[in-house]
């Protein structure tokens, strides 16, 4: 299973928090991100998007076609991506577009097996890969595509 981690593109500041939008850099951001996903993106893919009008923004750079899930709101717990995603034995590949801090989270236990507070860049992308060798699961670091690198 492949799982790609999005955290959402810079967005204005302000309340409430769920109706921010992106900045003028921000959609520059998902639109690069975006077009190297485009060229990039593993088969079957199936999108999960947060709430948040940022989060829907910045997944609308890439495709139209995702699913709004509340529990991957700006709340989420690791637990609640992992759910939604079905890593790691789901079939074919997920792309979460969410927030800090569950993102980076997650992205700590999946590389060094526990929680930690890493941090994701807005608009980046961690791309992980599950793979079983010699009978034992393994997370792969595929990529990170930050947008300023682009």
């Amino acid at each position: 299973m492949d799982l790609l981690l999005w955290r959402h593109a810079e967005a204005v500041d302000g309340f409430p928090d769920q109706a921010r939008e992106l900045t003028e850099r921000g959609e520059k951001q998902a639109r690069k991100v975006a077009d190297w996903l485009e060229k990039n993106r593993p088969k079957r893919l199936k999108v999960l998007v947060s709430p948040t009008v940022r989060t829907r923004q910045t997944a609308s750079a890439f495709t139209d076609t995702f699913d709004i899930v509340t529990a991957l709101g700006t709340d989420a717990e690791v637990a609640h991506l992992i759910a939604a995603s079905g890593w790691p034995d789901g079939n074919g590949a997920c792309l979460i577009v969410g927030h800090q801090p569950s993102l980076g989270r997650l992205a700590a236990l999946l590389l060094s097996g526990a929680e930690a507070d890493w941090t994701i860049k807005k608009g980046a992308l961690w791309w992980f890969s599950n793979r079983v060798r010699d009978g034992e699961s393994q997370t792969v670091l595929r990529t990170v595509i930050a947008p300023d690198m682009l």
